[in-house]
């Protein structure tokens, strides 16, 4: 697919973690009725079914048990009066319309055998929801000075014809020097290399991240709010 080419299907990205559980990421699906999350330790996103109204909330409860911290990215039914809003976060869906993708000769796949590095990265940098089984969602890729992980991206949802790159990150040590750019061109390569294309989310309040995005070649979908409830106790 050529770049800026659109798709009939980005619909899908309007509930994508909904999308991506029925589809490409099944296999990490826990499903009850109506709402459905990843496994515990593979991500911590929760969906609706879309559309779904009123009904959802019981089959959401059932799925994550009492006094549990759910957080639901888009719209959702106004909640049942027994559930408590904890935050309301404002967020940015944005998808690749003139990226360009390239591999990256000195980028590195990471796989399980890394996650201690990666979650270490993780917690210095607060790229976003990291966990030990999220590796395996799809393709990260990293880069290394004298064997330290240092940069790191990858892709994480996956609604069918699209997927989402995600934990951006760099060493604070080593910014300034364009890794992350190198690693979501990188990333971007491979997604392309499927006939797939390429979306992420960022915090509405991350200005500077939304601004280079932008300039590489993304272009804001959407505003899409990421709430965190907490279930009935």
């Amino acid at each position: 697919m050529e770049p800026g080419q659109r798709r009939d299907s980005s619909d899908v990205l309007d509930a994508p973690v909904w999308a991506a559980l029925h589809g490409p990421h099944r296999r990490f699906a826990e499903v009850t009725g109506l709402a459905a999350r990843f496994r515990t330790d593979v991500a911590p996103f929760y969906a609706l079914a879309p559309d779904a109204g009123p009904e959802a909330w019981p089959d959401l409860a059932k799925l994550t048990g009492p006094g549990a911290e759910v957080t639901l990215t888009g719209d959702t039914p106004p909640p049942p009066p027994d559930w408590t809003v904890l935050r309301v976060l404002g967020g940015v869906q944005l998808v690749d319309v003139a990226l360009e993708a390239a591999p990256d000769p000195d980028a590195v796949v990471l796989t399980a055998a890394d996650v201690p590095e990666m979650l270490d990265l993780v917690a210095r940098t607060q790229p976003g929801p990291f966990l030990p089984r999220t590796v395996e969602l799809g393709t990260y890729l990293g880069l290394r000075h004298e064997g330290t992980l240092i940069a790191m991206a990858g892709e994480r949802l996956h609604p069918p014809g699209w997927t989402e790159i995600s934990a951006v990150c760099t060493d604070p040590a080593f910014r300034g020097r364009g890794l992350a750019t190198r690693l979501v061109r990188a990333v971007a390569a491979g997604i392309r290399a499927r006939g797939e294309r390429a979306f992420l989310h960022a915090s509405a309040a991350n200005t500077t991240a939304i601004r280079l995005y932008e300039s590489i070649g993304f272009e804001l979908r959407k505003h899409t709010p990421f709430t965190t409830f907490l279930t009935p106790r």
